[in-house]
C-alpha cells in the first residue's frame, strides 16, 4: 500500500497543472513584495517580511490556492481516463478502493504542499523587508497589520504557520469534493465544474440560518478566526472524510 501511495504522489505531481501551480504559490508573494500600490489600494505601508507571507496567503485564498487545489484533485482520476491508464491500473491485483484511498492521500497531501510554497516564497520575498521584531501586525492576529505594538519573529511566525495549517485545513474537503466528482464523471472539467457549483450553492444556503453554522462554506475562512476552530475544524475534517467515503462507494460501483 505504501508503494501504492508513493505512485500515487509522484504521478500527483507530476501533472504539469500540479507543477505550475506550485510554482504560481511560489511566485505569487514576490508580486506583494514588489507592488507599489500597497498604500493607495489597501492602505498598507510593509513593515516585515512576514507581512508579505500573510500577504500571499490572504490573497491566494481568495481563488487561486482552492482553484488550484480542486483542478489538482479532478485531474488525479480525469487524467487517467484521458490518457487511458485507468483500466491498466485495475487490471493489477489490487482493490480500487485501495487505488482510491492512495490518489485520496495525494490530493490531500497537495495543500499543504501548495501552501509550503507560498510561505517559502513569501520568506524569499520578505527578506528585503527584515524578518526580525517589527512594529506591527500579520494580519492575521489582534489588530491586523496595525497590531497592537512589537511583534517578535517567533509570534509571527507562529501566527503565520497556525494559519497555514488552518488554510490547509480549509482545503481538504474541497480536495476530497473534487475527487468525489472525478469518480462520478471521470472527466477533469466536469469533475472541477461540479465541485465549484456546490461550493457557489452551498454559499447561497445562508439564506436558511438554520443550516448556516453546518456548511462547509461558512468555514473557508476559518484561518483568519482562529476562535471559531473548535467547531469548524471538526466539520472541515468529517466533510473530508464524508466525501471520502462517498468517493469509495461510488468509484466501487462504477462501471468502467
Amino acid at each position: 500500500m505504501f508503494r501504492l501511495v508513493r505512485f500515487e504522489v509522484y504521478k500527483l505531481f507530476r501533472l504539469r497543472s500540479v507543477r505550475l501551480g506550485l510554482l504560481f504559490a511560489l511566485l505569487l508573494p514576490f508580486l506583494w513584495a514588489l507592488a507599489p500600490g500597497l498604500k493607495e489600494v489597501y492602505g498598507l505601508v510593509l513593515a516585515s517580511g512576514w507581512q508579505v507571507v500573510s500577504l500571499s496567503l490572504l490573497a491566494g485564498m481568495e481563488f487561486l490556492f482552492p482553484f488550484l487545489v480542486v483542478m489538482a484533485a479532478s485531474e488525479a482520476l480525469g487524467s487517467e481516463v484521458a490518457q487511458g491508464t485507468l483500466k491498466s491500473l485495475l487490471l493489477r491485483p489490487l482493490s480500487r478502493t485501495h487505488l482510491l484511498l492512495a490518489k485520496l492521500f495525494a490530493v490531500l497531501l497537495y495543500p499543504f504542499v501548495l501552501l509550503g510554497a507560498s510561505f517559502l516564497g513569501g520568506v524569499l520575498a520578505g527578506m528585503p523587508y527584515g524578518l526580525g521584531a517589527f512594529y506591527g501586525g500579520t494580519g492575521l492576529g489582534e489588530g491586523g497589520f496595525a497590531g497592537v505594538g512589537l511583534l517578535s519573529p517567533q509570534a509571527a511566525l507562529a501566527e503565520l504557520l497556525k494559519a497555514h495549517l488552518l488554510a490547509g485545513a480549509v482545503l481538504l474537503p474541497l480536495a476530497a469534493l473534487a475527487l468525489l466528482y472525478g469518480t462520478v464523471f471521470l472527466s477533469t472539467t466536469a469533475s472541477a465544474l461540479a465541485a465549484v457549483a456546490t461550493l457557489l450553492l452551498m454559499r447561497l444556503l445562508v439564506a436558511f440560518p438554520a443550516l448556516t453554522p453546518f456548511l462547509l462554506t461558512t468555514y473557508l475562512d476559518l484561518y483568519l478566526r482562529p476562535e471559531a476552530v473548535g467547531l469548524g475544524l471538526p466539520l472541515l475534517l468529517l466533510y473530508t472524510l464524508g466525501f471520502a467515503l462517498l468517493a469509495a462507494l461510488v468509484f466501487e460501483q462504477k462501471d468502467l
